[in-house]
């Protein structure tokens, strides 16, 4: 049977702007009639590296613009090390990039035949590349369950973009907010950074925090981290933290982070207010 590929790019424009508006990274959405299955699979690394081995060939698509690339797997045992096809699948990569190679973290769809599978990649050309494709390299995708070749654990930025983030966040810790906090400043992420944050006040505030400052780090906790805060509503955690605004200035100081809930079945917030007095 031929698939009309026209209704198939609705589809998948249609489950692009769903997943931009719920912050979702696995919908189930299937054509019942038709041959294809319209679903976003969250498929763990073993499952994906049989998949698509070595030199396999697939399509990625970006889920914030749209815009869709074809790879190729080039190697990778722990996550997908992949290069863009060809230099016009280079140039559109880089543009998803706003024309600068980046180690940003973005989510992604991985398009095989009449699957496709939640992932998230970065933009940085590195290490050895042996397409002549005008990519300087590889690049980084990472599934469910991947991890970092050189630490061997996953890395947080990648399962932010891979997982269902509002499922992610409503189960996190404290301590885990505040290093999101710093993964959603550093990715430039105001989506997640909104969804940390609690909603009381003026969302200009955490705007302006986030719009003055290009790279955030915690140095380290100046206490020791709370075994067990399932009875509390409120945490103060005070950090030793260093921040580059955009004008380059290095700033190191002791940051509170005043993280609290409504009630105990409510996930843990930020609070605005307070991180704002913090940061101004």
């Amino acid at each position: 049977m031929v698939v009309d590929t026209r209704f198939k790019k609705i589809i998948i424009i249609f489950i692009i702007l769903f997943m931009n508006d719920h912050h979702a990274a696995a919908v189930n959405l299937e054509d019942e009639d038709g041959p294809i299955s319209y679903k976003i699979e969250m498929l763990s690394w073993e499952k994906v590296n049989e998949l698509l081995p070595n030199h396999s060939k697939f399509t990625i698509i970006d889920s914030e613009t749209g815009l869709q690339f074809k790879v190729q797997r080039r190697a990778g045992k722990m996550h997908m090390d992949a290069q863009p096809l060809s230099r016009k699948d280079t140039a559109i990569m880089k543009k998803i990039y706003n024309g600068r190679w980046s180690w940003k973290r973005r989510a992604i769809i991985v398009l095989v035949k009449d699957q496709m599978i939640a992932a998230s990649m970065h933009g940085m050309p590195h290490g050895a590349g042996s397409i002549n494709n005008g990519f300087p390299g590889h690049f980084c995708v990472h599934f469910s369950g991947s991890t970092t070749h050189r630490s061997g654990r996953a890395d947080l930025a990648h399962e932010l973009m891979i997982c269902k983030i509002d499922e992610y966040l409503n189960e996190a810790e404290p301590y885990e907010l505040i290093n999101i906090f710093a993964i959603a400043i550093n990715q430039t992420d105001t989506k997640i950074l909104h969804a940390i944050v609690s909603k009381f006040g003026s969302p200009n505030r955490i705007n302006k925090v986030a719009n003055n400052m290009k790279y955030f780090s915690v140095t380290r906790y100046l206490n020791r981290p709370l075994k067990n805060t399932k009875g509390l509503l409120q945490v103060d955690i005070p950090v030793e933290a260093t921040y580059f605004t955009m004008d380059n200035r290095k700033e190191a100081k002791i940051i509170h982070f005043i993280v609290r809930r409504e009630s105990l079945t409510d996930a843990w917030l930020i609070d605005q207010k307070n991180l704002y007095k913090e940061l101004k």
